[in-house]
């Protein structure tokens, strides 16, 4: 049938206005995006080896080592609370540091050894995000613990005299809540550039547990701008502390040539056990927080040393180079034989 030009023209206009697609509403593009970047909600450790029978030996090891770890600095908690030989702010500090390694290697090492068990290693995202948050929480505040120890150190050697005035009770306590607070900062800024990161898949981890560099690799975007700002804030504050350490130490031993010889031989003995705790902690954190990421096996072996193995180390290294904490160790063992005889 003929139209006329005119009407022709309307009916298309028609058509067109008709037949052209809705645009989804804003209410519904926001949903389709929440579900695809949300859809990652459990994650897939790969863990340490995959050979069932080298993780039952690998839990045979660690299992004893862990058990090792908590006795061991629980003990010098203990020590710490209760003897009176012990109430300097060196040991004020060294029972804090032991509670710190308890915490930091729970955070990690129970639900390592589980796994080691297990066929499928899983663990949710937001439970990912809590071991993160609290294995760099604790680690933090070690750093920072470490560094007020070498201050103490310092104090006591070079300035002897001023030693109980100017490490008061106040100020140790006050120390103590800035290395907890610092760490906590330190893991709030991790968390909150995390959080941020859209997730769609894949969801396998190449780790025993969930560190930040691990989970960016999952991330559906560019993550080198994160990456960069978790170097410098994990990294540096490794390596500046270290640095600080080092020149705290090399303070300390010039000045101890005025000391005399039996005073050079304490204040060494006591020094030798804390920089033995400052590298065997630092050396494996530096190692692998500056310089980038990888997935070699080795990498996972030095995360090993230093979340498993170090925490362990700790108590031993400070007990049997301080005479003071071995007699107390006595005296706590001599009551407990005394009350159990009774």
């Amino acid at each position: 049938m003929w139209l006329p030009p005119q009407t022709a023209t309307q009916v298309l206009q028609a058509c067109l206005l008709y037949c052209r697609p809705t645009p989804p509403s804003r209410e519904h593009t926001s949903a389709e995006s929440m579900a695809r970047t949300n859809n990652v909600t459990e994650l897939i450790l790969t863990g340490l080896f995959q050979d069932p029978d080298v993780q039952r030996v690998c839990f045979l090891l660690f299992l004893p080592v862990y058990l090792a770890t908590v006795v061991g600095n629980g003990l010098i908690v203990v020590l710490v609370s209760v003897s009176k030989s012990l109430r300097s702010p060196m040991y004020f500090f060294l029972g804090f540091l032991s509670l710190v390694e308890i915490s930091y290697s729970s955070t990690t090492v129970p639900k390592f050894l589980i796994d080691l068990l297990a066929k499928i290693k899983t663990v949710s995202l937001q439970g990912c995000l809590a071991q993160i948050f609290f294995f760099h929480f604790f680690g933090v505040a070690e750093i920072l613990l470490l560094v007020v120890m070498a201050y103490d150190r310092y104090v006591a050697i070079c300035k002897p005299l001023r030693y109980m005035n100017i490490m008061s009770r106040q100020l140790c306590h006050v120390l103590v809540a800035g290395s907890w607070l610092g760490g906590f900062i330190h893991s709030i800024i991790q968390i909150l550039i995390t959080i941020q990161l859209p997730f769609c898949g894949p969801n396998v981890i190449d780790h025993y547990f969930c560190d930040l560099q691990p989970l960016f690799k999952l991330a559906c975007a560019d993550t080198f701008v994160e990456g960069v700002i978790v170097l410098a804030n994990s990294g540096l504050i490794a390596l500046c502390s270290f640095l600080i350490l080092l020149s705290s130490y090399a303070v300390i031993l010039f000045n101890l040539r005025k000391h005399s010889a039996e005073g050079r031989r304490k204040a060494l003995s006591t020094c030798a056990s804390h920089i033995t705790v400052v590298v065997l902690f630092f050396g494996p954190a530096i190692f692998l927080y500056m310089r980038p990421s990888s997935s070699f096996t080795e990498d996972k072996l030095v995360a090993v040393f230093y979340t498993v193995i170090t925490p362990m180390l700790n108590p031993i290294i400070y007990t049997l180079r301080n005479a003071e904490v071995k007699i107390a160790v006595r005296r706590l063992c001599g009551k407990t034989e005394h009350a159990g005889m009774e």
